[in-house]
């Protein structure tokens, strides 16, 4: 247990952060998860709107320290990959 007042204190901001950091994480699990939905049910248009608002949470997770940045690229990579390929074959 901390001892000093300081020490109180930053582990009363890291329980905060770790809640904040998790819901972060999830919001961004759950775009991509609508994306990749949308693109096993083969509907372009969908995937192609899912991936428009997974890109901006994702890149956010980023600059707040959630995600590291080579792993955000490859995901919006991987992710519009998979939307692009669904509409070529349209």
């Amino acid at each position: 247990m901390a001892n000093t007042k300081s020490a109180k204190k930053a582990a009363r901001v890291e329980i905060r952060r770790r809640a904040i950091n998790s819901k972060r994480k999830s919001q961004i699990r759950t775009a991509i998860r609508k994306v990749e939905v949308a693109v096993k049910s083969g509907d372009a248009k969908a995937a192609a709107a899912a991936f428009q608002s997974a890109k901006p949470a994702i890149s956010k997770g980023v600059s707040k320290g959630v995600l590291k940045k080579n792993s955000a690229a490859r995901k919006i990579s991987r992710l519009n990959s998979a939307v692009k390929k669904l509409a070529v074959k349209k």
